[in-house]
């Protein structure tokens, strides 16, 4: 008899699903998917909906349902924050408690409501309900599904119940606590106060802050040193509180913070100027000492050779990468939904090796599976919502398949990918992706402008096949996730003269750095993703016909979705986001479409604004 456990993470940002089945991830899903609402964070009904359909299951056959948080820990938090900053905090205490006293406070009634409106049971007949702590849940997320038998854990994000910060030893099947650090000093906020400072959104635009800092100088290192936080030896750290505004107030700053940079926030969508390239870089590089220098005394203290993270700061893949070569650990591993989506995750699997104690099997890759946890539509299905729409489209041979797409990414087109299982995290890695030529001097702006709607500093990833990565990056190990940074060898680059040298900010974007100047960034990095043929065999085939061709193993990837909307699901989304931009073809599993061939696309009213900006 098969135990099933399904794991929720909800409320706050990217809801999610994920359920296990005797250990093993069977199926994990984020809301915004199913809903078409970026980051989602409401009861994930379709996520769960799709976790037991993909497993042929009711929710009557599942064991326990897991919560990642406990909601009434948190709400001791809020409390105690907003008395130790009384009367400051009054107006943001009177915004914060109607909702936390009519749903958060009672969230176990609310999710019983919630599961039994779903599945037609009465709350008496459903499983078991069981909450973990918010930073357990993303530990267990780090260690659980990592290769390692020992391992240290650092979970950073914004905040959990109470803390920013945590260490955990992960050892065969049990992680325990070392310690922590508390609200409000948090690196994931501090983060997140730069973002909004410079003008983007928080919780969604810490990516751009992260892609825009080598364009700039860290001009305000010394600043933030001296007056916003004060790092330890051990990479521990204090914030001056009365620089920031998210413990009590309505905002990320306070008046005090911007005297200090000189200046109010950006603007949203207001032009980017060298300014905030140099805020950038700064807070960058502050970020990059602290997770060094926390792992390095964590490496001390346990004296392991292999590190775990999660927790939303983990998906800042600039500091991983430093932490990969310069950090005092053999490897490391990095849950590829390093965000609350992957607490889901967590939640499941510590209920089934903590609670349940059973034993834990590391698997040499990981047990993510690529982390292709989502759903997927087969050929048949495909045609059947095309022919339904009237849509014209080729069958393609399995035998010619990846050679015909080879040969059209490799005259310059643009493809959107939509293959096999859709991924599980923020990241596209092959399964719901828009592909290019990476040798391709224009690529980045004409996929940033005229296919993604966004701006044109953004920076793509370059997906490789896994057995040639060391040949064209400083990198010698998988990287599947699209979570390590690693510059690009000496062999591949394209030194600058002189004159390009003195370049500043985005003027930088327009010279050619590498071989593959669509994913080289501007300091002659890129964001890797390895690309395996035992986790993905068709985007692996498509890498070798490529390089067949070309001579190039490598090929543009970025998510299958335009600003602002999540990355798409269904065939019908991926239609939809086809037609609505400048892509050349679509394919989905064997059928390709070209989009001369189309019928002119008809929207009601301008589609550019369902999505609300990130």
């Amino acid at each position: 008899m098969s135990n099933l456990i399904l794991g929720i993470s909800a409320y706050y940002h990217d809801s999610a699903a994920a359920l296990v089945r005797d250990g093993k991830i069977i199926a994990a899903a984020q809301e915004e998917r199913f809903t078409r609402k970026k980051h989602d964070a409401a009861f994930p009904a379709k996520a769960i909906g799709y976790c037991l359909e993909e497993a042929g299951i009711t929710l009557a056959d599942v064991d326990y349902v897991v919560f990642y948080d406990k909601p009434l820990v948190k709400f001791e938090r809020l409390l105690e924050t907003y008395l130790g900053f009384t009367p400051k905090g009054f107006r943001s205490f009177l915004t914060a408690m109607p909702i936390w006293l009519k749903e958060k406070l009672y969230l176990k009634k609310t999710l019983k409501q919630e599961l039994s409106q779903l599945s037609g049971l009465k709350e008496s007949q459903l499983p078991k309900l069981m909450f973990t702590e918010h930073h357990q849940a993303h530990a267990a997320s780090a260690f659980f599904p990592s290769p390692f038998e020992k391992a240290a854990v650092m979970c950073l994000d914004g905040v959990g119940e109470w803390a920013t910060s945590s260490v955990w030893l992960g050892e065969g099947n049990r992680i325990s606590p070392l310690w922590e650090i508390h609200f409000p000093h948090s690196l994931g906020l501090l983060y997140s106060a730069f973002t909004y400072y410079t003008g983007f959104k928080v919780n969604s635009g810490e990516y751009k802050l992260m892609g825009l800092a080598p364009y700039g100088e860290p001009k305000y290192v010394d600043l933030i040193l001296e007056n916003l936080v004060d790092i330890k030896d051990d990479g521990s750290f204090r914030l001056d509180m009365r620089y920031f505004n998210y413990a009590t107030g309505l905002t990320m700053t306070s008046a005090r913070f911007h005297d200090l940079f000189g200046g109010p926030p950006r603007k949203p969508e207001s032009e980017i100027t060298q300014r905030e390239m140099d805020l950038a870089r700064s807070i960058q590089v502050v970020t990059e000492e602290i997770v060094l220098k926390l792992a390095q005394a964590v490496q001390r203290e346990l004296n392991v050779d292999y590190l775990c993270l999660a927790g939303g700061v983990a998906l800042n893949c600039v500091a991983n990468g430093r932490l990969l070569r310069e950090g005092p650990f053999k490897d490391i591993w990095i849950q590829p939904a390093a965000g609350d989506a992957g607490g889901a995750i967590g939640a499941a699997l510590a209920i089934w090796h903590e609670y349940l104690e059973m034993p834990r099997q590391p698997s040499p890759q990981d047990s993510m599976q690529g982390s292709y946890l989502g759903p997927r539509y087969s050929s048949a299905e495909i045609v059947t919502y095309l022919e339904g729409e009237g849509v014209p489209y080729h069958l393609l041979e399995e035998e010619s398949f990846s050679d015909k797409i080879a040969e059209i990414l490799a005259a310059d087109k643009v493809v959107g990918w939509f293959q096999g299982r859709m991924e599980f995290g923020p990241r596209a890695l092959g399964g719901r992706s828009i592909i290019g030529d990476p040798r391709s001097r224009d690529m980045q702006s004409v996929m940033n402008l005229k296919i993604k709607y966004r701006e044109s500093f953004r920076p793509f990833a370059p997906a490789i096949k896994a057995e040639r990565v060391s040949e064209w990056f400083v990198h010698d190990r998988a990287s599947p996730y699209m979570l390590i940074v690693a510059p690009v060898v000496e062999g591949k680059r394209i030194a600058m003269t002189g004159e390009q040298q003195q370049l500043f900010g985005v003027d930088k974007l327009k010279v050619p750095r590498s071989e593959i100047p669509a994913v080289t960034h501007v300091d002659y990095s890129a964001r890797l993703q390895t690309v395996h043929a035992e986790t993905n065999p068709r985007f692996h085939a498509l890498l070798e016909s490529f390089e067949r061709q070309t001579g190039c193993p490598i090929l543009v990837n970025t998510s299958f979705n335009v600003r602002g909307e999540p990355i798409v699901s269904t065939p019908e989304d991926a239609y939809r986001c086809f037609m609505r931009t400048e892509m050349d073809c679509l394919v989905m599993e064997n059928v390709l479409l070209h989009k001369h061939e189309q019928p002119a696309w008809q929207d009601s009213g301008d589609w550019r604004r369902e999505f609300e900006l990130d």
